[in-house]
């Protein structure tokens, strides 16, 4: 982070937040079938975390803020500060955490949500680290902001200190109740102390419970800002709006009108966006207005980080707008836009040379050789080689009839879905099926494998896992396990389809070399096109 002066700087939590979709969220004893994410995948990873949340909400209305903390050099950690570097938001991060912090969202579908966190090293920072290592961020900053959610209490309480010795304005996100609070984070009096430091309170009604009494929001406000000294209390009540005691009164705004998607992060956004209005000199009512635009906008998108930021921070002043707020003229932020030979691109050629070489090293040699002798001997018998596939393995299954047909193992693809609606007729007992699946639990696949097994053939699993329900129903395992995929999401099979093709590759080779294939056997398959040509020499 360099030395400059930003309108905000925060610390506290920031999460690699993995949100599944749920047809209702479980209570306790039950269980749930996920939904799907709509591109095939059962999760969908984000940028996350209270106060990232509201620093990236406050960063596209045109402030100049900043981040500090504690992180792992880790792919949680990397993806958690490529989020921050594409919404230019500066961050200043000890990378000598034991692992980032990432968090389990599942989201119904009426857009509520249950979170369980992992505070990774968030809950690591130590007073003395925040003296040492962040005390110029805390300075070069107007507000300064930090939360009760994942920050261990005693390191909130220096920050506050610090941040007010300097002159800043401080605020405090209480985002969990006192009992998850203490002990968890620290002591009561630390809690005491922190809530005691800040000039504004940020809350929910349910994370007030045990701190202050009150029949109505406006009376547990009032009864906050009393006890602890706050120049202001800004209370989020989901869709009733939010409400804001200042000056001994409560000034109640009403939520934007949206259509909920997932409500993760709505209050962190409606902070980012508050501190913003009050930046921009709007006062409690207009800052508390652009809050709630900002928590609607929020909720209308899948995951609480604004992304992509230019049509969140557009929907959100045209929220604003429908709640009666002015015309702003807020500064444009710059956005780093992705360049060719991105850091993700830099880092997936990098996973994917040292998943191809682990793959190749750990290669196991005699069972690619007894899978080859065992093709032989079923051709002995008048057996013919089948390959199948679900997804991404189906095109990898094409690409193994083929490489092993071209160097004179004859084999077709087998659809595994139409094998269950007759196509199992080209398969008779004795032949060898090859099924190619990453995980070994893909469902049509598992389906085929029974019939396939039942039926009498000799079943080839090519999979990463080689205990699942395919590894186990099968003759044979070639293992083609992977430890990252890699990509942006690290989700899509990438590294672990080049493990899947070096296995049967390899196999080809094996049953190349056995058979004594030659180059005449090799021109004889390829009679025109360069290859042809080549081995015709």
């Amino acid at each position: 982070m360099s030395r400059k002066q930003y309108d905000v700087v925060g610390t506290g939590s920031a999460v690699v937040d993995w949100i599944h979709l749920a047809p209702r969220i479980a209570g306790r004893d039950e269980k749930v079938l996920l939904d799907g994410a709509g591109n095939g995948e059962m999760a969908q990873r984000f940028v996350g975390g209270v106060t990232l949340n509201h620093l990236g909400w406050a960063r596209i209305l045109g402030l100049e803020v900043g981040m500090f903390g504690k992180q792992a050099d880790d792919e949680n950690g990397r993806f958690l500060r490529a989020g921050m570097d594409a919404l230019g938001i500066d961050h200043h991060i000890d990378l000598s955490g034991s692992a980032s912090s990432f968090a389990q969202v599942y989201v119904d579908a009426a857009g509520g949500r249950a979170i369980y966190m992992a505070r990774g090293a968030t809950g690591e920072i130590l007073p003395e680290e925040i003296e040492r290592l962040h005390r110029p961020a805390i300075e070069a900053a107007r507000v300064v902001t930090t939360e009760i959610s994942q920050l261990p209490l005693p390191a909130v309480r220096r920050v506050l200190e610090i941040a007010r010795e300097g002159g800043a304005r401080t605020v405090l996100d209480l985002d969990v109740p006192q009992r998850d609070a203490v002990p968890a984070l620290g002591s009561e009096r630390d809690l005491l102390a922190a809530l005691a430091a800040a000039d504004i309170l940020k809350s929910s009604c349910s994370a007030l419970e045990g701190l202050v009494p009150g029949n109505s929001p406006a009376e547990q406000a009032g009864a906050l800002a009393d006890r602890f000294g706050a120049h202001a209390v800004a209370l989020t009540l989901g869709e009733s709006g939010s409400l804001v005691w200042a000056d001994s009164q409560a000034i109640h705004v009403p939520a934007a009108k949206v259509d909920v998607v997932d409500t993760t992060g709505a209050g962190d956004a409606f902070l980012g966006g508050f501190l913003a209005g009050l930046h921009a000199g709007l006062g409690w009512d207009g800052a508390a207005r652009l809050g709630n635009a900002c928590g609607g906008a929020c909720c209308e998108q899948m995951g609480a980080f604004p992304e992509p930021p230019g049509a969140a921070r557009a929907r959100a002043l045209e929220l604003f707008a429908s709640l009666g707020g002015p015309t702003l003229r807020l500064p444009q932020p710059h956005y780093a836009l992705p360049e060719p030979g991105s850091r993700e691109l830099e880092r997936f050629l990098s996973v994917a040379a040292r998943e191809v070489e682990r793959a190749a090293r750990g290669a196991d040699r005699a069972a690619i050789a007894e899978v080859a002798r065992a093709i032989l001997r079923s051709e002995e018998r008048g057996g013919r080689v089948h390959v199948t596939g679900v997804g991404k393995p189906e095109h990898v299954a094409h690409y193994a009839a083929s490489v092993l047909s071209s160097t004179g193992t004859p084999a077709t693809f087998l659809h595994a879905t139409e094998a269950m609606h007759g196509s199992l007729g080209q398969v008779r007992p004795g032949d060898v099926v090859i099924a190619v699946s990453n995980s070994g639990t893909t469902s049509e696949l598992l389906r085929v494998a029974t019939a396939l097994r039942d039926y009498g053939v000799e079943l080839v699993a090519v999979t990463g896992s080689p205990d699942s329900l395919l590894g186990r129903a099968a003759a044979h395992v070639l293992e083609a396990r992977v430890e990252d995929e890699g990509g942006p999401l690290g989700l899509a099979p990438r590294a672990s389809v080049l493990a899947e093709i070096l296995v049967l590759a390899a196999l080809s080779v094996e049953l190349q070399q056995l058979r004594g294939f030659t180059r005449k056997d090799y021109s004889a398959r390829h009679p025109h096109g360069e290859l042809g040509r080549r081995s015709g020499d």
